[in-house]
């Protein structure tokens, strides 16, 4: 419902304007009439009479080929196609409505229908943007032009699209902006409905005061000049506030409210009307035809009123016309009983679909939220449990605390199995080209699996050819992700044995190496009936054994993911003689002279001061504790804020080498937090500490002007490379300003 009566109000605000400013022959005047007795009858919902009255207009415009009220056809047309939701003819109405508009030159008629183009195109899926360029066109040309009250309607168009795609923080500006553009306007549909747009933003920022303010203001408007669809829109979202709210009672009674306006719009009756009119139209042009048609006949009855001959040839001709109309006549019973068997399964097919996609998107948010919240409590376990095995008198508690740690990261190894397998399937990963060191990755992996190693009495080789470029350029989580995996199920399925990683170099072509990955084992072996299985979501080699645990993801995603990087796995295995996966990747060499990969742990600070002062900003009191301790053993000063309001007051307040922001935060977010700490430092360098999925918001933390992202639960010694980097180029910035 979101721009349904905005086109009509957008058109018919300007239009006395622009009808004074065209200097309309005598001649014309029934033109002028139709088209006032068409914006009228949509303006009362009409769309029956309204269709055909603009198609009436539309066929004298062109009669007296008057591209001027050809335009309006097109427009009231369309208007009245995307009010019924049949987005197609409305779109090609607008695109008609378009060209002219573009050919006599007219600029107060492409302000309408560009109005009306960002209409359509913010509601299809994928084409929002689309929409808000046209949007953005309507405000430029009124600016040109110098008539402001015009920005009007577009400035709330794009807000509402953003609104709708959950984007609020960029639809608040334009909100606020269209506030000021009404201030001095008596319009009251306009207001309603930027008031209930206002009241959904902070609804959904949870300012529900505000919220409740604003719904109530739109809602007494509307009611006061009985604006029915305003109306409606505003009793569903402030019911919906209510029941958040707890207030059940009254989100009832506004619900009951919003039946009772939605009751007046005609919903059901308006398809059966464009219906009607569209087969008038069609029935004038089967007239047409038909007089043709009996003009040929009385031409032929004249030719075989000469001739008896010609006579008997007619009747068998009519005969057979008429044997052929017959069977015309059944296939088109026929196919007209087929083409609405056919309708009814595109419509299961559709709700079918619309119903398999809430799923999905439910099924995402939903790993997405307990993603985050997993993680959360994840972060303290490992934080805390990495500060106890470093606490020398806890050293006979060494043991316990080591399997505490495991159990935590094989938790999350778990939850991140599950989710990026999760990702693949929608579509969502995308391989990242960035430095890294692949000895240094390589390097990490065999540590992460030190404890299982020893708990299974093996011992690791590993063997990278001195050929390989050390610096290269990919995506080094991915390629992390991959060889986890590998080596996780070697170490994981051998006991008392050997696994070895062998790296070698197979060829270079230009810039880039040509990789050989090699991961092998004498564990148990794979069965060769089971070798194709295993590379199934959810399998598992031996499924009733539970000494082998995991959710049975980790080779599927290898193969998924290594399918990204244009490659695939290869297996090489018998019972009980082992495993051996291998693959092969083209990675860039990175040749850059000043910025190798690999560098950032070799940052020395010497320029840095003693003492180094940080503000973590986190609304988990535990998060602080981990987070505070894991830095003050680097001899770091730290201050704390637990939400964004306090985290601004600091940063004003005092001078901090680095913040480190959390995202999720009660009142403003991180984001947001880290855009107004900008207004007044543009050179403190701010880190995104987060337990959320960064690939879904990745764009928007750097957007918000975040310099950097840690992922929570994190590697302590790589949060200290990351720390160190960043309070690096801090003081880089500060020295070069």
């Amino acid at each position: 419902m979101k721009h349904n009566y905005l086109p009509i109000l957008f058109y018919l605000i300007g239009f006395n304007l622009l009808f004074a400013q065209k200097n309309t022959p005598v001649s014309k005047d029934s033109l002028e009439q139709l088209t006032e007795n068409t914006k009228e009858y949509l303006t009362k919902y009409n769309y029956k009479d309204g269709v055909e009255s603009a198609i009436l207009l539309l066929k004298h415009a062109e009669t007296l080929e008057d591209n001027y009220y050809k335009f309006h056809a097109h427009n009231y047309l369309g208007t009245a196609y995307n009010e019924l939701k049949d987005v197609s003819r409305a779109k090609s109405s607008y695109l008609k409505a378009l060209d002219i508009a573009q050919n006599i030159e007219n600029d107060t008629l492409l302000l309408y229908i560009y109005n009306n183009l960002g209409n359509i195109y913010s509601e299809e899926k994928g084409n929002e943007q689309k929409g808000i360029d046209y949007y953005n066109k309507v405000i430029d040309l009124a600016d040109s032009l110098k008539i402001p009250k015009q920005k009007l309607i577009s400035t709330v168009n794009i807000g509402w699209t953003y609104m709708d795609g959950k984007k609020y923080s960029l639809a608040y500006p334009y909100l606020n902006e269209a506030l000021k553009l009404l201030k001095n306007q008596e319009n009251n549909n306009a207001r309603s409905q930027l008031y209930m747009l206002l009241g959904k933003y902070h609804h959904k920022t949870n300012h529900l005061d505000s919220a409740e303010y604003y719904f109530t203001k739109g809602l007494k408007l509307a009611e006061k000049d009985s604006l029915i669809l305003p109306a409606s829109i505003i009793c569903k979202n402030y019911a919906a506030m209510l029941f958040q709210k707890g207030e059940f009672e009254a989100a009832y009674k506004f619900l009951e409210k919003y039946d009772d306006y939605n009751s007046q719009l005609f919903e059901k009756d308006k398809l059966a009307q464009i219906e009607a009119a569209n087969a008038r139209f069609d029935v004038n042009e089967y007239r047409r035809n038909l007089e043709i048609s009996k003009k040929e006949q009385a031409y032929q009855d004249e030719l075989i009123s000469k001739s008896t001959e010609k006579i008997l040839i007619m009747v068998v001709a009519s005969l057979i016309l008429i044997i052929t109309l017959l069977i015309l006549n059944k296939i088109n019973q026929d196919r007209k009983e087929l083409i609405y068997k056919l309708k009814e399964k595109n419509n299961q097919l559709v709700d079918s679909r619309d119903n398999a996609e809430r799923l999905s998107k439910l099924k995402t948010e939903f790993l997405s939220t307990v993603s985050h919240e997993l993680r959360t409590p994840l972060y303290g376990v490992v934080g805390l449990t990495s500060l106890l095995l470093d606490d020398k008198s806890l050293k006979k508690h060494e043991s316990d605390l080591k399997s505490l740690k495991f159990s935590a990261d094989y938790l999350l190894a778990l939850i991140n199995d599950v989710l990026q397998m999760n990702k693949m399937e929608s579509n969502q990963v995308k391989l990242e080209n960035i430095p890294f060191n692949i000895k240094e990755l390589v390097l990490s992996i065999v540590n992460t699996f030190e404890f299982t190693r020893l708990q299974n009495k093996n011992k690791v080789y590993y063997n990278i050819d001195e050929d390989i470029p050390v610096d290269l350029i990919g995506d080094p989580v991915r390629l992390s992700q991959i060889l986890m995996n590998l080596v996780g199920n070697a170490v994981k399925f051998t006991e008392n044995g050997n696994i070895f990683i062998n790296i070698k170099l197979q060829a270079r072509v230009e810039d880039r190496s040509v990789i050989y990955f090699e991961v092998k084992d004498d564990g148990i072996g794979i069965p060769k009936n089971k070798q194709k299985l295993i590379f199934e979501e959810f399998s598992q080699l031996k499924a009733a054994n539970y000494n082998y645990q995991g959710t049975g993801l980790g080779l599927p995603i290898v193969k998924r993911l290594l399918e990204l990087f244009d490659s695939q796995i290869h297996l090489k295995s018998r019972e009980g003689e082992g495993s051996l996966f291998c693959f092969s990747l083209s990675l860039k060499e990175d040749n850059s002279p000043s910025k190798k990969a690999g560098f950032a742990h070799e940052v020395y600070l010497d320029n840095l001061k003693e003492s180094q002062k940080i503000l973590v900003v986190d609304d988990n009191r535990i998060n602080q504790v981990v987070t505070r301790r894991i830095l003050e053993k680097q001899n770091f000063e730290c201050v704390v804020a637990s939400n964004g309001v306090e985290a601004i007051e600091k940063a004003s307040s005092e001078n901090f080498d680095l913040i480190l922001m959390d995202l999720n935060m009660p009142g403003i977010n991180g984001m947001e937090t880290t855009k107004r700490i900008r207004e007044f430092n543009k050179h403190v360098p701010i880190v995104a500490l987060t337990a959320v999925e960064i690939e879904e918001v990745r764009n928007e933390i750097y957007a918000s002007g975040m310099n950097d992202i840690i992922v929570k639960p994190y590697d302590v010694e790589r949060f200290y490379q990351i720390i160190k980097l960043n309070l690096s180029a801090g003081i880089e910035s500060v020295s070069k300003n």
